[in-house]
C-alpha cells in the first residue's frame, strides 16, 4: 500500500560505504538536524553535515500527511525517505550518508513534485570498520538478501496460481488465494518500493492511483473484481465505489492478470540481478517501514478494502519487520548496554504484538475477516503497534552508532 518505504538500492554512495568495509568518521556521534515540515515548506536547519549516520528530527506543522526525502545529486534517486509524517507529529529518521552532494525535500500528501528542494552537503571521509564489525555487517546484509530472494521466489508461483484462477473465472478459488499470494510481497514490500514504479503497479489501492493520475493495476484492481461492491458502496475516501469502475471483462481480466505476473517477475529479476545489494540502514529502516505499513494501512482497514483480509497483510508486515530486526540485533546489542536494552525491549514488544495477533488467527490457519474486528479491538491492536514502533524507531540510529 505504501507509496515508497525506503530501501535505497539506488543509493550507490551509501551502499559502497557500508558494503566496502567502511564506516563513517562520525560513527558513534549524535548528529541531529531539525526539519520543519509544512504543506508548502521543508526547512532543514543545516545545509551541511559530516559523513556517517545522520539523524533528522522531523516536525510536521501542516494540515495533512507529508514525507521527507533525501535525493542524490541528480535530484531523482531517493537515498533516504521517511513517509507518513502526520500533522503535529515529531519523528526521527536516521540515514547513512557518505560524502557528496544531496538534496532534501518534502512531499505534501506523499504525491506530486518535491517541496522545498534544497542542496545538502555531506563532508569528510570514511574510515575502515574493525574486522569483527565488518563480519557482522557482511553477515547481516548477506542473510537479508537471501531472505528477500527466498520470499520473491515464493511470490512468483503464488501469484501465477492466483492469476490463473482469476483469469479462468474461478472466483471462489481466486478469493481463497488472494490473501496468501500477497504474504511474501508484504514481508519484503520495501524492496519493491525501491524500484520506482513497481510497487504502484503491483500494490496501489484505487484511491492512491486516482490521486496520482496513474493507471490502476495489480493486486487491488483484481481484488475489486473478486469482491464486487454493492451499488451503494463507498471507496475508502468516501467516493462512490462505482465511480469510473465497472467489473472487468474476460479480456480485461487476462490483461490485468498478465500485468501482475509480469510485474512480479520484474521484481524477481531485479532481486536476483548480480548487482542487487542492500545496506545496513536499508535493513533497519525496512523494519521500521514495515511497521509503518501496519499503522497506516492495516489498522484502518483501508488496505484490503473489499476483501477484508487485512490481518494477513498485518501479520506478514510484522513477520518481515521481525526478520529485518533479527538480522541487525547483534549489531545493535554490540553497541553497549543501551543497545542491549533496546534489543530486549524490541524483542518483548514483537512477542506481545504477535500474541495479540494470534487471538485473531494465523497465516497458516487463516485470520478472521477484518470487518468483524471491532473499533475497540482495532484500538488495542494499534496500541500494541505503537508500543513496538517507539523502540523500533531507535534501531537505525543504534545500529549505525549514532545513538546517544
Amino acid at each position: 500500500m505504501s507509496r515508497r518505504l525506503l530501501l535505497s538500492a539506488a543509493a550507490a554512495t551509501a551502499l559502497a560505504l557500508t558494503l566496502a568495509g567502511c564506516v563513517p568518521n562520525n560513527a558513534g556521534s549524535a548528529t541531529s538536524i531539525d526539519v520543519a515540515i509544512a504543506d508548502d515548506a521543508c526547512d532543514v536547519s543545516a545545509a551541511e553535515t559530516a559523513a556517517g549516520a545522520v539523524t533528522f528530527s522531523l516536525t510536521n506543522s501542516g494540515s495533512d500527511v507529508n514525507e521527507f526525502e533525501i535525493l542524490a545529486e541528480d535530484k531523482l534517486r531517493i537515498v533516504g525517505e521517511k513517509e507518513n509524517v502526520t500533522p503535529g507529529q515529531t519523528v526521527t529518521y536516521t540515514a547513512q550518508l557518505g560524502p557528496g552532494t544531496y538534496y532534501t525535500a518534502c512531499k505534501f500528501q506523499l504525491i506530486g513534485a518535491p517541496v522545498g528542494l534544497a542542496e545538502f552537503t555531506v563532508t569528510g571521509e570514511s574510515i575502515a570498520a574493525s574486522e569483527d564489525e565488518q563480519q557482522l555487517i557482511d553477515e547481516a546484509t548477506a542473510n537479508y538478501i537471501s531472505y528477500i530472494k527466498s520470499q520473491t521466489g515464493e511470490l512468483v508461483p503464488a501469484v501465477q496460481e492466483f492469476v490463473d484462477a482469476y483469469v479462468a473465472g474461478d472466483d471462489e478459488k481466486a478469493r481463497g488465494l488472494f490473501a496468501t499470494a500477497r504474504v511474501p510481497y508484504e514481508r519484503i514490500e520495501p524492496t519493491a518500493e525501491a524500484f520506482g514504479d513497481l510497487d504502484p503497479m503491483i500494490d496501489y489501492r484505487e484511491v492512491d492511483a486516482v490521486a496520482e493520475g496513474l493507471d490502476w493495476t495489480g493486486f487491488h484492481r483484481i481484488e475489486k473484481d473478486l469482491w464486487p461492491p454493492a451499488a451503494d458502496a463507498l471507496n475508502s475516501d468516501g467516493t462512490s465505489a462505482l465511480l469510473d469502475w465497472t467489473p472487468s471483462t474476460p479480456e480485461q481480466r487476462a490483461e490485468f492478470g498478465q500485468k501482475l505476473v509480469d510485474d512480479v517477475q520484474s521484481l524477481y529479476d531485479l532481486v536476483y540481478a548480480d548487482d542487487f545489494q542492500v545496506s545496513l540502514d536499508d535493513i533497519s529502516n525496512g523494519a521500521i517501514g514495515l511497521l509503518d505499513e501496519v499503522a497506516v494501512g492495516k489498522i484502518s482497514g483501508e488496505e484490503d478494502w473489499w476483501s477484508h483480509t487485512d490481518l494477513y497483510d498485518f501479520a506478514a508486515n510484522v513477520q518481515g519487520a521481525e526478520v529485518a530486526f533479527g538480522n541487525v540485533e547483534d549489531i545493535a546489542a554490540g553497541t553497549g548496554d543501551d543497545g542491549t536494552a533496546l534489543v530486549a525491549q524490541i524483542s518483548d514488544e514483537f512477542a506481545a504484538l504477535e500474541a495479540l495477533l494470534a487471538e485473531y488467527g494465523s497465516l497458516d490457519g487463516g485470520f478472521v475477516s477484518y470487518d468483524t474486528v471491532t473499533d475497540e479491538q482495532r484500538a488495542e491492536l494499534s496500541d500494541r503497534v505503537n508500543a513496538l514502533a517507539e523502540p523500533l524507531s531507535q534501531l537505525t540510529a543504534t545500529v549505525l552508532g549514532a545513538a546517544g
